[in-house]
């Protein structure tokens, strides 16, 4: 499975609204420099994002994005498909999934896998990348000296 910018993009920007939780909204501009993106695909990624119910937005002096529901309930799968669509690494295993039948002969094995990266994914929230990236920056900062 490779993921593309949109993916990678809009679960960094998502792990950033869950860090800043609580602080009130967080503007376009300040996620777009914590996480070196690109303003204009950030508003866009942010706007399907909204749309899929994962953040909220307010216009206006001290508007801003916000998360919709805590990061413990959003788990990586459910973002990656909204941004992604389909990450089955087959049309014929995907057409399976969706209640086609399959006609190729190895899509069992690529089914299976399938299976169990989605299993994976869902077991992943955005609450368990803050953590891991929070615990990643304390041991950098241990290591550091001038």
């Amino acid at each position: 499975m490779l993921l593309s910018t949109k993916g990678d993009y809009g679960v960094r920007a998502l792990i950033d609204l869950a860090k800043h939780a609580g602080e009130g909204p967080v503007q376009r501009s300040d996620i777009a420099r914590r996480r070196q993106l690109p303003e204009s695909y950030l508003d866009h990624l942010l706007a399907q994002l909204r749309r899929d119910g994962f953040v909220r937005s307010t216009r206006g002096p001290g508007g801003g994005h916000e998360l919709t529901r805590p990061a413990e309930e959003i788990t990586l799968l459910s973002v990656l498909e909204c941004l992604e669509g389909s990450l089955a690494p087959m049309v014929c295993v995907a057409d399976a999934n969706r209640g086609g039948e399959s006609l190729c002969g190895q899509s069992w094995v690529w089914a299976e896998i399938y299976d169990d990266m989605r299993a994976r994914l869902a077991a992943v929230t955005i609450a368990e990348l803050v953590e891991h990236e929070r615990q990643h920056e304390r041991a950098i900062a241990a290591n550091y000296s001038i």
